[in-house]
């Protein structure tokens, strides 16, 4: 393959309607394979916490995300309860379970913010009115392994006023997290075809905000007026929004702080809504010789032979490849010593921005149909900075696209337009079984004050 730069339209392929949000037969769906796979691991009962920033979890199983304050859901074989503060407390009929009288609700203060009333049953009273002895298992964000902790199953991510009491009631707690995120076996680590539907929308959100944002990009303009014009929308975000450039170029994380766009200045960003994040690097600049001479060599010693080593990456996005393989082939393609990427490239996206990883030195999980894949392979270096081609997409069996064809054909036949101009005019070696989610899957433009200038393998 030859890398050169064309000019083209970025594509537009239409516009997704607003997809629906799963119904009650869908929560009581997955409550009931939650307690499948408590009774399969001898569990008396899950206890399930979350935050603003570790929401995924609940909602996935409620429909009820908690806001400034925490929550806990308590599901046993026979009872579900969930547990929220002061403001939380009204919010919970938003759960189409708490609806339709299948979950129970319970107000704790203690979950509330500082200094708001108290005065309500303590965290314990409640959980010992659901769960009293036996071994139950608790579900935070994250386990753990032996290299980090001297006992992996019992080492919990959820806050010690949370952890406390229920070791103080059952015979055992132990990390159960798991049980919904793990990339092998976790019940969110995969999704079917009506949650592709609503990943493609999120996705469409997300990359429609960072069009307009990347084509509004002027000398002189602030961070702020940039990120100004991607008039995001309402979604909810899926993490901080990025925007890092001129003193803040290292700090890949930042947002907006009032930095000015200047010419020949490497520049990072990103626009994500819960089930994605579209994000690019490049360099404000419409040539090469806008580059610091250092640099101007960027397209063919850092640039292109990333395009290229994201085509094998679409290329092995099919069920049954091992993660470890990923991993090695893209070692292999970009070495650190050039590319420095340290963290898995590529991993699994839901609510939350990193759910886990199927792609990881060694691993042998295999990739499977209804992964919602986020191709995040993220290159540094010190003088040619980065590049980015970061994106959603679904790995599809036969069957599953079937179904998305059937129940969903305008988001199956926007992925398969998608799909096409990634092969077809871009280059890039997409399978079948690679679904596209957002119309700039296959985009990279490395000189982003000229951004009709995009890379091709064609």
């Amino acid at each position: 393959m030859t890398a050169r730069l064309i000019r083209i339209d970025w594509p537009d392929f239409g516009t997704p309607a607003v997809p629906a949000q799963p119904v009650l037969a869908d929560y009581r769906t997955r409550i009931d394979s939650l307690r499948a796979a408590a009774a399969a691991r001898g569990l008396a009962a899950l206890v399930i916490y979350g935050d603003r920033e570790h929401a995924a979890n609940l909602h996935w199983l409620t429909g009820f995300d908690p806001r400034f304050e925490e929550a806990v859901l308590v599901v046993t074989p026979s009872d579900a309860l969930l547990i929220a503060g002061n403001e939380c407390l009204p919010y919970t009929a938003v759960a189409p379970m708490v609806a339709a009288g299948d979950m129970r609700v319970a107000h704790c203060a203690s979950l509330s913010l500082p200094s708001q009333p108290r005065g309500s049953a303590r965290l314990i009273d409640i959980l010992a009115g659901v769960v009293a002895g036996g071994n139950i298992g608790a579900i935070g964000w994250k386990w753990f392994g032996a290299d980090e902790v001297d006992d992996p199953a019992t080492a919990l991510d959820i806050p010690a006023f949370v952890a406390d009491p229920l070791r103080r009631i059952a015979d055992r707690v132990e990390n159960a997290t798991d049980i919904l995120m793990h990339p092998g076996h976790g019940l969110r680590a995969r999704v079917d075809a009506a949650e592709i539907a609503r990943l493609e929308f999120a996705n469409h959100m997300a990359a429609t905000a960072l069009r307009r944002m990347v084509f509004a990009f002027a000398e002189g303009m602030t961070d702020f007026q940039a990120y100004q014009a991607a008039q995001v929308g309402g979604l909810p975000l899926g993490c901080h929004s990025t925007f890092a450039t001129g003193a803040r170029a290292d700090q890949g994380l930042s947002g907006p702080t009032g930095q000015v766009l200047t010419l020949g200045q490497p520049i990072g960003f990103n626009v994500s809504h819960w089930g994605s994040n579209i994000c690019r690097t490049g360099w404000l600049a419409r040539t090469a010789d806008d580059l610091p001479m250092p640099a101007r060599d960027y397209l063919d010693v850092f640039a292109f032979p990333y395009m290229q080593a994201m085509s094998d990456w679409c290329g092995l996005m099919r069920p049954g490849v091992p993660g470890g393989q990923v991993w090695t082939r893209m070692q292999g393609l970009l070495p650190f010593d050039i590319f420095g990427i340290s963290l898995n490239p590529g991993h699994l996206i839901g609510l939350d921005e990193w759910m886990s990883s199927p792609i990881a030195e060694g691993s042998d999980i295999p990739l499977a149909s209804g992964m919602a894949m986020q191709c995040d392979v993220i290159p540094s270096h010190p003088v040619y900075a980065s590049t980015r081609m970061e994106d959603g997409y679904v790995i599809a069996d036969d069957a599953l696209r079937a179904d998305l064809a059937a129940r969903f054909p305008a988001v199956a036949a926007r992925c398969a337009a998608r799909a096409a101009f990634m092969c077809d005019v871009i280059g890039l070696d997409v399978p079948d079984t690679l679904l596209p989610l957002s119309d700039t899957c296959g985009i990279i433009a490395p000189y982003l004050l000229d951004a009709r200038q995009v890379i091709t393998l064609r």
